[in-house]
């Protein structure tokens, strides 16, 4: 029983912990709120409003990637995380840093953390920056810069240009002519069950024995089953998500593996046994397309599920920096 018990708060600790802090946070706001409700009804003014920023004209430059100089990135049909200022490119020597300009009044530094604390704004400028680099990357050769690149002006740009020039070229030089694309593995958790079922050479025999067990023999042997089909469901999976990462491995220059993402936040279906990113010659995408459909068709059994998509903006493949 004890198993049983640690198997249990195993499987659940995580929603009941994630359940009590929501919970928690509920009763807090709820106290925080009946709280401020009780002290307004008891002054006899109202609270002065916050100060007010002022509005101001000023822009700094929030940048995406960087491209070889001569390079026209198709970008013109993209907007900004400002819609009101196009993207553009800052050269310098032969590099040039894809640009558009901001309004310091929401991304200077003091309202900038206060913007990052809003999801629904982090979301659309998190978007905006990816469809930047995206359409970028289907033209040209890109660096992409993680989110919130931001420089005073042009002369801060163009320094950081000038003293990172050596790594960007050699970046550059090792992205030419590849695209990231990514690859997830997802499969059907009854199917998963069921091949291993058939794969355990002893089950039958160890169904027969609880059939003819008594009430306390049958419920031992009803566990151990259990216990072995759960086993082997694992074993398999590993097994089965180590061969299709071999395997589109041996199609790419490179390649790197992330921890399968969230069901209930991405709102895929199936098991996520691979999510994957290869880097991957461009004349050679064909070939990655033909394999990921040999290996969803060979692993068809298992319900099994190959999502190709790409091309990314290269983060995993920028080289010196850590996947």
């Amino acid at each position: 029983m004890a198993d049983a018990l640690r198997r249990w708060a195993a499987g659940r600790a995580p929603d009941l912990v994630a359940r009590a802090e929501a919970e928690a946070v509920a009763a807090l706001r709820d106290a925080l709120l009946e709280a401020a409700v009780a002290e307004r009804r008891t002054r006899e003014k109202p609270a002065a409003p916050p100060p007010r920023r002022e509005k101001s004209a000023a822009t700094a430059l929030w940048t995406y990637g960087v491209v070889p100089a001569g390079a026209a990135p198709a970008t013109s049909e993209v907007q900004g995380v400002d819609p009101a200022h196009p993207v553009e490119l800052v050269r310098d020597g032969d590099l040039a840093a894809l640009v558009s300009r901001v309004p310091l009044d929401e991304f200077g530094a003091e309202p900038l953390r206060d913007n990052l604390n809003d999801l629904a704004w982090l979301e659309r400028v998190a978007r905006a920056h990816e469809l930047v680099l995206e359409a970028a990357v289907t033209t040209t050769t890109c660096v992409p810069l993680r989110l919130c690149t931001i420089y005073e002006g042009e002369e801060r740009l163009r320094a950081m240009l000038g003293r990172e020039r050596a790594s960007l070229a050699h970046a550059l030089n090792h992205l030419e002519g590849r695209q990231e694309w990514a690859v997830k593995l997802l499969v059907d958790a009854e199917a998963l069950t069921a091949a291993a079922r058939v794969l355990s050479d002893d089950l039958p025999e160890l169904e027969d024995g609880a059939r003819g067990s008594t009430e306390g023999g049958a419920y031992m042997l009803r566990r151990r089953i259990d216990r072995q089909v759960r086993d082997r469901a694992t074993a398999l999976a590993v097994d089965t998500a180590e061969e299709v990462h071999a395997r589109l491995e041996a199609a790419a220059v490179d390649a790197v593996t992330r921890p399968p993402q969230n069901r209930e936040l991405s709102g895929h279906e199936g098991d996520m046994l691979l999510n994957g990113s290869y880097l991957v010659e461009a004349d050679r995408v064909d070939d990655l397309r033909a394999v990921v459909a040999e290996l969803e068709r060979e692993h068809g059994t298992l319900g099994a599920r190959l999502e190709l998509s790409g091309p990314w903006p290269p983060y995993n493949f920028v080289p010196g920096t850590a996947p």
